[in-house]
């Protein structure tokens, strides 16, 4: 090591005394001290068995730093994380991109339109372009057929297997979300239909429906809200038709109704802003995201039914649950 190189660590170690800061000095120490573990550029599992975490001194300190793949679009590297929650994260994301560029043939067949894709994108057209939707729906289908709820790789005989296994799900997966997104653009073009024959007099209802629709379908909905809440879109969309349909008979109740769903969002939406300010983990609370729009299904269109129970008062105690403030 250098000794210019050395100051620099000494000075960033000893005058910044946040966590983030000793991660840094961290992922710099032991990049000096064993070499061998960061790695750049790698399009195929070159860099031996990964450890989960890797235990070091550093100024009379014991470190532990978290190594994981790094997603570098075309190829990965090897870095060592601070946390484990953010080398997790970079894990997975590398370990993907990993597998399509070994698979990259099958990807490729992937990046062809099927028959009914053109029809899908001209329906989602006012809310994405065509090219913005079928590299979503590949980055979806990749992600559950090449990785899914699979553990992911720490060797390169682990990365083979799951190589193999993504190869023979792909085909099914790519079948699912093809007649997948043909219902959740059938169902968003009746809606968006309906919401544009509404009078100026319903402007606060067609408000309403028309920003909880964009929170459902938006560019990078596939892949941000994951395999598993997608094939319920149609259900929550049509739920939002149904509240239309319902809105003459009482609009004191679509009101009060309205009022309960949007205050829940703004508490988990300030919820999640108080812990990404703080430091804090707000994984814990996405999966909330979910019970408030089954709550909307059950106020504004019950007979759709939800898969669980669900009232104001579930979604309380759920909240206790997940949330210590």
């Amino acid at each position: 090591m250098s000794p210019l190189l050395s100051l620099v660590m000494v000075d960033f170690f000893d005058t910044i005394g946040t966590v983030t800061a000793i991660g840094e000095a961290a992922q710099l120490t032991f990049a000096a001290n064993d070499p061998g573990i960061e790695k750049t550029g790698m399009k195929a599992w070159d860099c031996g068995d990964l450890p989960e975490s890797i235990a070091f001194m550093r100024g009379g300190r014991r470190l532990t730093g978290y190594p994981a793949l790094v997603d570098d679009t075309d190829s990965v590297s090897v870095r060592l994380f601070d946390t484990q929650g953010a080398a997790l994260r970079s894990h997975r994301a590398g370990v993907l991109r990993l597998l399509r560029i070994a698979l990259r043939e099958q990807v490729k067949a992937l990046e062809k339109p099927w028959a009914g894709f053109n029809a899908i994108a001209l329906q989602l057209r006012t809310r994405m372009t065509a090219d913005r939707l079928l590299a979503d729906w590949i980055d979806a289908v990749t992600d559950r057929a090449f990785l899914g709820d699979d553990p992911l790789p720490r060797s390169a005989a682990q990365f083979d297997a799951l190589r193999q296994r993504a190869r023979t799900r792909l085909p099914a997966v790519r079948d699912g979300g093809e007649r997948l997104l043909a219902a959740i653009a059938v169902d968003w073009s009746q809606l968006s239909a309906t919401l544009g024959t509404l009078p100026p007099a319903l402007n606060r209802l067609r408000n309403a429906v028309t920003a909880q629709r964009d929170l459902l379908v938006y560019p990078g909905f596939l892949r941000e809200l994951g395999w598993d809440h997608l094939s319920d879109l149609p259900r929550y969309l049509k739920a939002l038709g149904r509240r239309i349909q319902k809105y003459a008979s009482n609009p004191e109740r679509d009101a009060r109704h309205g009022a309960q769903v949007e205050a829940w969002r703004s508490r988990l939406s300030e919820a999640r802003e108080r812990l990404q300010r703080d430091g804090g983990d707000a994984a814990p609370l996405a999966e909330f995201r979910w019970w408030i729009e089954e709550l909307a299904v059950a106020l504004f269109a019950q007979e759709l039914k939800t898969p669980f129970p669900v009232s104001d008062k579930r979604l309380e105690r759920r909240w206790a649950e997940i949330h210590r403030p």
